[in-house]
């Protein structure tokens, strides 16, 4: 039977950047690439980024056992500095599993920056679920915490 299961989760962060330095850390295609990742053992096959209203972002990773994740994204609405909005799908192999919307806000907080990761999905036909998807995500806004500590 087919099945469609919806979830909204929310991430926060603070960042120790101004709002220009988180901003660029979603927008350079160099500096999103370095905390993306979320397995390391994963190769990355396909990389590319057009950081703008209605472009496009395609990132596919092959996994040890060859079955190839691709993601595929739009972006919606993007406002410097405050806001980038995107929707995007996820493939294993053949089988598409979800397709979500997010939106991440960026706010100043003195010389940081809270961020706050809202994501809204649906799984199909029983892939994924939504606590898998937080940890994955989860596991690529702490490096970019990371990279931003350390940069």
């Amino acid at each position: 039977m087919r099945s469609a299961d919806h979830s909204t989760f929310v991430i926060e962060r603070v960042l120790a950047a101004s709002p220009a330095r988180a901003f660029a850390a979603w927008s350079d295609p160099e500096k999103k690439r370095r905390w993306m990742s979320c397995h390391d053992d994963w190769r990355l096959i396909d990389d590319r980024l057009d950081f703008r209203v209605d472009g496009a972002e395609i990132r596919d990773v092959r996994r040890p056992d060859g079955v190839v994740h691709a993601f595929r994204a739009r972006y919606l609405d993007i406002v410097p500095l405050e806001r980038v909005v995107y929707a995007y799908e996820m493939r294993v192999g053949d089988a598409r599993t979800s397709a979500s919307l997010v939106t991440v806000e960026l706010a100043p907080s003195g010389a940081k920056t809270r961020m706050r990761f809202t994501e809204q999905v649906v799984f199909f036909d029983g892939h994924g679920d939504v606590e898998e998807r937080r940890r994955g995500t989860e596991i690529g806004l702490d490096q970019l915490v990371a990279m931003l500590d350390g940069a």
